[in-house]
C-alpha cells in the first residue's frame, strides 16, 4: 500500500485532485474506512465535490494504481485489503511491517506475567527446568486495525533484566534485538483456523484462516525467546530469497 505523497499528481485542476486523493487516503489510512469498504460511487463524489465526473474518474484511477482501492466492473470502488510482506529467513519488525503499508503503527500490551515455566514453556523454549519466565501477550495494530497477535514467553536466565521491564510502551521484539546479541533462530509457519479469542483479538470470524509464525532464539546455545505471532490468512505473506 503506497503513502500519498507516492501517488502521483494530475497536472490539471491540481488543487481540486489533491483534495480529493487526500480525503479518500486520509479515510482509508486512519482506518475509518476499514479494508472492503465501499468508495462512494462516481456520480455521489462528483456531486459532493461539485465537479464532473471525469475529474473523480481520474482520481480513483490514481488511488487504484497506487493500490490504495480496488476498482470491480459493475460494483464500484473498494479499499484494498493491505498485505504486508516478512522475510522468513530475517527477525523482523512488526513495526517496520506497518509501516511499510504506509499505515500508523500502535502496539498494546495485554498481559504480562512472571512464573515458574510451565511444561508448555519448557516445551516452546526448550528449558530443561522449571526456571523463571516473562510471559507476554500483546497486539499491534496498522491504523485502527488489529494486525497481529503476539504471544510470547522470554527466559529469565538469558535475560534477567527483562524482570524490570514493563513492556508497556516497548514491544518485547525490537526491546530484546537491542540487548540480546541473538545466535541462531528458527521459523516455523503454520495456518489455523481463528478460535474464538484469535477472532476477537484481530476482528476476524472465528474459523477464519491465519497465518502463524513461530520463532525460537538461542544466544550462545542458551534459549532466549520464543514467540507466535497470528495474522489474519488474508492480510500478509512470506517472502524468502535464496542465493546458491
Amino acid at each position: 500500500m503506497t503513502a500519498l505523497h507516492d501517488i502521483p499528481q494530475v497536472q490539471e485542476a491540481p488543487s481540486l485532485h489533491r483534495r480529493i486523493l487526500a480525503d479518500i487516503t486520509d479515510k482509508i489510512v486512519s482506518g475509518e474506512w476499514p479494508p472492503g469498504h465501499r468508495i462512494p460511487f462516481e456520480y455521489e463524489l462528483s456531486a459532493q465535490y461539485g465537479c464532473s465526473r471525469m475529474t473523480v474518474n481520474k482520481a480513483l484511477s490514481q488511488l487504484a494504481k497506487a493500490g490504495l482501492i480496488e476498482r470491480r466492473r459493475r460494483s464500484g470502488s473498494f479499499v484494498s485489503q493491505p498485505k504486508s510482506q516478512a522475510a522468513i529467513l530475517e527477525i523482523h519488525d512488526i513495526k517496520t511491517e506497518v509501516q511499510a503499508l504506509g499505515l500508523p503503527y500502535r502496539y498494546k500490551l495485554l498481559g504480562r506475567t512472571m512464573r515458574r515455566a510451565t511444561a508448555g514453556d519448557r516445551e516452546r523454549l526448550g528449558l530443561a527446568g522449571p526456571s523463571p519466565v516473562i510471559a507476554l501477550a500483546c497486539r499491534h495494530f496498522a491504523g485502527a486495525r488489529p494486525f497481529c497477535h503476539e504471544d510470547r514467553v522470554i527466559s529469565l536466565a538469558a535475560v534477567p533484566e527483562a524482570e524490570g521491564e514493563a513492556f508497556q510502551a516497548s514491544a518485547p521484539g525490537p526491546w530484546l534485538v537491542d540487548r540480546v546479541p541473538w545466535s541462531v533462530a528458527e521459523h516455523r509457519i503454520r495456518a489455523s483456523g481463528a478460535d474464538a479469542s484469535i477472532a476477537a483479538l484481530l476482528d476476524i470470524e472465528a474459523g477464519a484462516p491465519c497465518l502463524v509464525v513461530e520463532r525460537r532464539t538461542w544466544s550462545a546455545e542458551a534459549p532466549v525467546t520464543h514467540v507466535r505471532f497470528t495474522y489474519a490468512g488474508d492480510s500478509h505473506m512470506l517472502v524468502a530469497r535464496f542465493t546458491p
